[in-house]
């Protein structure tokens, strides 16, 4: 695991769309595994910047998100459908036929996941994805447990995950409490990971994922058994780790 100190979340974010724009330089047509939130914003910004400059060009990538609400549509201003397009999709010459989230509307969950899954397969794996890290330790919207998830999968979300989006919306009760999501095997199949984590308030679980036992009550501690792991994070996220960064 390489752990890249950034000053703060516009350092933080620069870094990572460095690591991502050379991913996209060196293998034009890779896939590309996206994320949502409020930590990747100043990345696809970051992006946004570089592709109107002329530095990096999406028209033969390919994007494959972790992860949907479920019961949301795409055209829902809080689905992450829009999300990615209100953030990077429509700013960026990426063909839409590639873009590729969870629908959030298949109520057979079973289908849904089998669907995802395949669609994964079918465009050769994911060659680099990009996470967040939840106050819990999830990534994606894989929530602490007993086991580390496997497939994609529809899930419950934990009250912490809910108080944490319920900023997104009117109120926590039109939080959807379920979502689609890649398991931990889907996200550890990709070739290379890349985790932004910014502020203090996340210095806990970063000691814990990055330097604590891997056990599933941390879902982010298993990146530590991934061969090509890139961490950037913020000197207030990584003030706890002390001599072990």
């Amino acid at each position: 695991m390489k752990i890249i100190q950034a000053r703060d979340y516009g350092d933080m974010s620069r870094k990572a769309a460095n690591v991502i724009a050379a991913q996209v330089i060196m293998k034009p047509d890779c896939v590309l595994g996206l994320a949502t939130g409020s930590s990747p914003v100043g990345t696809y910004r970051q992006l946004i910047e570089w592709y109107e400059k002329g530095d990096v060009d999406f028209g033969d990538v390919t994007t494959v998100n972790l992860d949907e609400y479920r019961g949301i549509s795409a055209e829902n201003e809080q689905s992450y459908a829009w999300f990615m397009h209100h953030n990077l999709f429509d700013y960026v010459n990426i063909n839409p036929e590639r873009t590729h989230l969870p629908n959030g509307m298949n109520p057979d969950a079973g289908q849904e996941c089998a669907r995802y899954e395949e669609l994964i397969c079918q465009v050769g794996g994911v060659d680099l994805q990009l996470l967040g890290l939840g106050h819990n330790g999830h990534i994606g919207f894989n929530e602490p447990g007993d086991v580390f998830e496997k497939g994609t999968h529809c899930v419950d979300l934990q009250e912490s995950t809910i108080e944490a989006n319920k900023r997104f919306f009117a109120s926590a009760d039109e939080v959807p409490r379920q979502a689609y999501t890649m398991g931990i095997r889907t996200i550890m199949m990709a070739r290379k990971i890349l985790v932004i984590v910014s502020g203090e308030d996340k210095a806990d679980i970063v000691q814990k994922a990055f330097f604590g036992p891997v056990v599933p009550r941390v879902p982010a501690s298993i990146l530590q058994m991934h061969p090509d792991v890139t961490v950037v994070a913020d000197a207030a996220a990584l003030s706890k780790c002390g001599s072990q960064k």
